[in-house]
C-alpha cells in the first residue's frame, strides 16, 4: 500500500465518524469542505432536500489554495449562505485536520457572519 492511499484510507474513516454525527438540516444546513492537492471546494448543503444552497472554491477564484485564499473562499461562501438566507451551519471538516487552510476557512466564515 502506498502512503498516499493509506492517508486517504484513514481520512476517509474519520470522514464516516464524522458524519455519523453531522448532518444538514434546513435550519441548520452542513458546512462541507474538500481539500484537493491544489485546489479547496465547500459548500452549504441540505441533506435532508439533498440540494447545494451555497458553494465556493478557489478554482472559481483560478488560485490555487494557500492560506490566504482559503479566507477569500470562506468569506465568498459566507456571503452566498447569507444570501440565501442560512446564519448558522454544521461544520463538516471531511476528515481532515482543522488546521492550515480548512481553519483559515473556518474563520473568514465566521468573520463573514455564519455561526458554528
Amino acid at each position: 500500500m502506498s502512503t498516499v492511499a493509506g492517508k486517504n484510507t484513514r481520512r476517509l474513516r474519520r470522514k464516516r465518524g464524522i458524519r455519523k454525527n453531522v448532518f444538514g438540516t434546513p435550519a441548520r444546513p452542513r458546512l462541507s469542505v474538500f481539500r484537493s492537492e491544489k485546489h479547496l471546494y465547500a459548500q452549504v448543503i441540505d441533506d435532508v432536500a439533498g440540494k447545494t444552497i451555497a458553494a465556493a472554491s478557489t478554482k472559481q477564484l483560478g488560485v490555487e489554495a494557500t492560506i490566504v485564499t482559503a479566507k477569500q473562499v470562506g468569506a465568498s461562501l459566507a456571503e452566498k449562505a447569507k444570501a440565501a438566507g442560512v446564519e448558522a451551519v454544521a461544520f463538516d471538516r471531511n476528515g481532515y485536520k482543522y488546521h492550515g487552510r480548512l481553519k483559515a476557512l473556518a474563520d473568514a466564515a465566521r468573520e463573514a457572519g455564519l455561526k458554528f
